[in-house]
């Protein structure tokens, strides 16, 4: 019981650490200062993957083992975002410009931390039988 309560307090983090991508998104479509202001296309695509992210993992906080799929996959999409933002900011360090490593394993510690709450797969049981 512990653990699911554990599950849930983590889930519920996370999910809300994603929300407030909303204003960052809103603020980049706001008088499309994402093409005018950041000539950036992909931040605003990349930022609305956060929110529906938050969103299910909030979902899934009531009944983790049933959103088992949905917390995999936001776990394993944090360890793949980290892993190319690792890349990237050593990049930017050999060709001179400086960029933080915090985001990075930020991004990583969340991911390594989801996968390590994933709820136990649920054994399917043939009906008639309990």
């Amino acid at each position: 019981m512990k653990r699911e309560r554990l599950t849930q307090i983590v889930l519920v983090i996370v999910g809300l650490l994603n929300l407030p991508q909303i204003y960052l998104l809103y603020k980049d479509l706001w008088h499309s200062s994402w093409l005018l202001e950041g000539k950036n296309e992909n931040g605003p695509m990349f930022l609305s993957f956060f929110i529906p992210v938050g969103v299910f993992l909030l979902l899934s906080a009531r009944r983790p083992s049933e959103y088992r799929s949905a917390i995999a996959l936001a776990a394993w999409w944090n360890i793949s975002h980290g892993a190319v933002m690792a890349i990237q900011t050593v990049e930017a360090w050999v060709h001179g410009v400086h960029r933080n490593f915090a985001d990075v394993i930020v991004v990583l510690v969340i991911g390594v931390v989801l996968l390590a709450i994933l709820p136990a797969k649920r054994l399917a049981v043939a009906p008639g039988v309990a």
